[in-house]
């Protein structure tokens, strides 16, 4: 709720519900924040202070103008109060003022909000999973056999008798929602945009809420949701059971967001929420140190190729932190009378991070992943877009770049656009996995491309040899794992907290079946994450890529299960054609493709695309080979009849 005039009408039901003039109370009377406010001095705790803003309300407020926070602070030195408050302030907002002021941050709980993207069943089943959606689905249908609900405008609470002493009673709790401080709220201007949601079990009221529409029309806010029902976790069910039917109410009235006030992270996911804004209080208190310094974005690294440093992150994307679900957009230039579709797609991705992330740790292989943040994650148009990204923002015309062949050819491609010298250090040993590490380091090259598991070949480097070249490597080491997941050795990402110079690029187009959806990763320090932003197109992550990746990412299980059949049918395919007489040779693979020597090259390749079955030609770079994607096994079949066809 980031309208002033919004804030100050929550003020005034703040003050009824103190029963003062003035928004004057300890801070040990805020209840919902006695835990962060239990690191302070106790003094502290219960020294009267003026509260700014509408603390107890759930939504957060904007950082006060310096000429409103000069105000702010000449009230409490009249009222003779010595510590002021300012709450709820986002961390993404600029926070200069408040620091120069004396005041610190007391860090709380971030605030959750569940976006709506269309059906709020497909919603809730791409964010909590199939099983947590059946669970919310039969709690909310079991309450309604038993419980019936209902929305009172605020503004016609008088005609309804008990409910404003059920609500009352409800919250008693809180000390906030008094009945004077509902007065205040069903007198003021926020009325008109406000319902209690009530549930009643007979004549019993078992749960009273407030639900205020947002200013600019395409949200709501969960204001106040207390709920008491008999039976171990029944009122835990009938809170959620309350949720989902609000989440329901918003798909109809074609609402785009529902605000769940600030609460711990892991339950806000564990309702469908996606996006989690860190929030602070702002407390100025005699005797309370100094705030340090605004860390503000991550120290670009020294990598950055001197004119991406000289130059910021472009236009919107520089606000990607900045939530804008609450606020009205006019800085878009889109035309506003043809939907959804009209909205440029969500920039903070941070959520999506997290969930990516989260997931690929629980792989096999992936330890050291949970330790990497949202900070060292990119998501770029496949993994081919993160390598032009880093090329572009990490090195210089003139400065080499290092290739290690047979290879993919869009490295050298994208290096000689962009006036990159490169350097091919090829491969060695027959089955092209051994690499030239004492070559490499003495082309001294800025960057260096390698692909882990190669494609074409199919094979993976020795890695006592790739850890050799990242650590003594001064230029940056960039293993592109397209293929990883279907290899049985480990990812090096999680090795991206260790080394600076250390950048892994990942997709979802192969293994986890999202080729249509463009989305590849590039994970680094976040100083180079950052250098990729200051060349990067912004919305290129469309909201519909983000949706089907948050969905793929929830059902790991069948992904998982699909790499295993590829596995096997990888191993029976190889089989199959090392015994095939127009095959001389099956190269070892830990990918999703085999790279197979023929006989006779020209004459299979030409019996192939007669019968209409496509391989890619590799004989270019590796003689007389062809390399052959796993399919199902009619496809594999097919492949087969062919080459014997061909001999």
């Amino acid at each position: 709720m980031r309208r002033t005039a919004d804030i100050d009408a929550l003020q005034d039901v703040l003050c009824a519900a103190l029963g003062s003039r003035e928004p004057v109370c300890s801070l040990g009377h805020l209840a919902q924040d006695t835990a962060a406010f239990a690191t302070l001095d106790p003094a502290v705790v219960e020294r009267p202070t003026l509260i700014s803003g509408g603390v107890p309300y759930a939504p957060t407020g904007p950082v006060p103008a310096p000429a409103a926070l000069d105000e702010l602070l000449g009230r409490a030195e009249a009222l003779g109060v010595p510590q002021v408050l300012v709450p709820q302030v986002r961390r993404s907002d600029d926070t200069g003022v408040l620091r120069r002021a004396g005041f610190v941050p007391v860090a709380v709980d971030p605030e959750c909000v569940f976006r709506l993207a269309g059906d709020v069943d497909e919603a809730l089943r791409t964010r909590v999973g199939a099983d947590r959606l059946a669970e919310l689905r039969r709690r909310h249908a079991e309450a309604a056999r038993e419980v019936r609900w209902e929305r009172v405008p605020l503004r016609e609470l008088d005609g309804r008798a008990g409910v404003r002493e059920a609500f009352v009673a409800l919250h008693e709790d809180s000390a906030l929602y008094t009945a004077d401080a509902l007065d205040a709220l069903a007198r003021g201007p926020l009325a008109e945009r406000t319902e209690m949601l009530v549930a009643r079990r007979g004549s019993a009221v078992v749960q009273a809420g407030l639900l205020t529409r947002s200013h600019n029309g395409r949200g709501v806010y969960c204001l106040a949701l207390a709920t008491r029902d008999d039976g171990p976790g029944a009122a835990r069910d009938l809170q959620e059971a309350g949720l989902y039917g609000v989440y329901l109410d918003a798909q109809r009235s074609g609402l785009a967001w529902v605000h769940l006030g600030r609460g711990d992270a892991g339950r806000g996911r564990g309702l469908g929420a996606d996006l989690f804004v860190p929030v602070d209080h702002w407390l100025r208190a005699p005797g309370l140190a100094p705030a340090e310094a605004d860390p503000g974005e991550a120290v670009l690294s020294a990598f950055a190729a001197p004119s991406v440093a000289a130059v910021p992150v472009p236009g919107p994307a520089r606000f990607r932190r900045q939530p804008r679900f609450d606020v009205v957009d006019l800085s878009s230039n889109t035309n506003p009378f043809l939907g959804a579709a009209s909205h440029y797609p969500e920039l903070d991705t941070a959520e999506l991070a997290r969930t990516y992330l989260s997931t690929v740790a629980r792989l096999p292989g992936h330890a050291g992943v949970g330790a990497l943040t949202a900070d060292h994650v990119l998501f770029t148009s496949g993994a081919v877009d993160g390598a032009l990204l880093l090329l572009s923002a990490l090195a210089s015309p003139g400065e080499r770049v290092c290739v290690t062949s047979p290879t993919f050819p869009l490295y050298d491609h994208f290096a000689r656009v962009l006036r990159l010298p490169v350097v091919d250090v090829p491969l060695r040993g027959g089955d092209l996995d051994d690499l030239d590490v004492e070559r490499i380091l003495a082309a001294e090259p800025r960057v260096t491309l390698l692909c882990d598991p190669n494609n074409p070949v199919g094979t993976r480097l020795d890695p006592a040899r790739v850890h050799a070249l990242v650590a003594a490597g001064r230029g940056l080491v960039v293993i592109d794992e397209a293929y990883v997941e279907f290899s049985e050795r480990p990812s090096y990402a999680g090795l991206v907290a260790r080394y600076d110079n250390l950048v892994v690029l990942r997709t979802l187009s192969k293994a986890w079946g999202l080729a249509s959806a463009r989305c590849g990763i590039v994970l680094a320090r976040p100083g180079v994450v950052d250098a990729l932003r200051r060349v990067q197109v912004p919305f290129g992550f469309t909201d519909a890529s983000q949706r089907a990746v948050r969905d793929r990412l929830t059902d790991a299980p069948r992904v998982l299960h699909s790499v295993r059949r590829v596995r096997a049918e990888r191993e029976w395919m190889a089989a199959a054609l090392a015994g095939h007489p127009a095959v001389e040779r099956v190269f070892p693979s830990e990918t999703n493709f085999l790279l197979v020597r023929l006989h006779k090259h020209e004459r299979v390749m030409d019996r192939l695309r007669d019968a209409g079955i496509l391989v890619a030609d590799t004989g270019r770079v590796i003689p007389d080979t062809c390399r052959v994607s796993i399919g199902e096994r009619r496809a594999n079949h097919s492949l087969l009849a062919a080459l014997t066809a061909a001999v």
